[in-house]
């Protein structure tokens, strides 16, 4: 087996499967062996009480951040991103480990979905809901893998410690805002988007220490080439 093929497994595949065997656990544990137990046993109240308190304004602002976290606008971003940042540095470290972060937490989630039925929140729904369980959150998983991957990018090209909080501050917003808005149009429970955070944010520290390492090196090293011994004159 090849060096590369062993990276691949060591540092992506494996911790990736020990991630989605974490989110399937999470979501047993949550929905049926301590789903009538607090905090669980309030996440309906919180549910309702977000509901009562809808308006035109946060309908409105609540439609922005939901479609930022649209798959369809996830996938634009994410192209528009890595072309920008291939462009940029003229290199494919980055783009790569931005796609990878968002296309491994989409399959961690649609696995996920799979083993885990959860039904949506007892609530006027404000979207039409996708034919996927309740748990996890796709749009606020998508966000975290996205805005954050872009994040940590970010923080490592500057160097002014003003400039790195703007953008953690600017980029984190996304993703905060696109939980809050979920539960507030009816679509997801609290510990829906709450696991969504472990699970975009750890795809992205996986990607990173996967594709950003820059001790890695992927492939067969070159080997030195030899030069012939000439055997001295006496």
């Amino acid at each position: 087996m090849s060096d590369t093929v062993l990276l691949i497994v060591r540092r992506v595949l494996l911790p990736v499967s020990l991630l989605l065997g974490v989110m399937v656990l999470l979501g047993v544990l949550i929905t049926r062996v301590l789903a009538r137990t607090w905090p669980f046993t309030v996440e309906d109240a919180v549910n309702r009480e977000l509901a009562g308190d809808r308006t035109d304004g946060w309908n409105s602002v609540s439609l922005v951040f939901s479609t930022l976290a649209s798959t369809q606008m996830i996938v634009v971003v994410t192209v528009l991103v890595a072309l920008a940042l291939r462009l940029w540095l003229k290199r494919w470290r980055e783009p790569l480990f931005l796609c990878a972060a968002v296309t491994a937490q989409a399959l961690v989630f649609l696995l996920t979905t799979l083993a885990i039925d959860r039904h949506r929140p007892a609530v006027e729904h404000m979207d039409v809901s996708p034919p996927t369980s309740s748990f996890p959150s796709g749009h606020t998983s998508a966000a975290v893998a996205l805005y954050v991957g872009v994040a940590v990018l970010m923080a490592l090209r500057v160097r002014s410690t003003g400039a790195k909080v703007a953008w953690w501050t600017l980029l984190l917003t996304v993703p905060l805002g696109v939980a809050v808005t979920r539960m507030y149009r009816g679509m997801h429970h609290p510990s829906d988007v709450l696991a969504s955070f472990v699970n975009g944010g750890t795809c992205v520290a996986i990607m990173a220490r996967a594709v950003l390492d820059r001790g890695l090196r992927w492939g067969r090293a070159k080997q030195p080439t030899r030069r012939p011994v000439v055997a001295a004159r006496s």
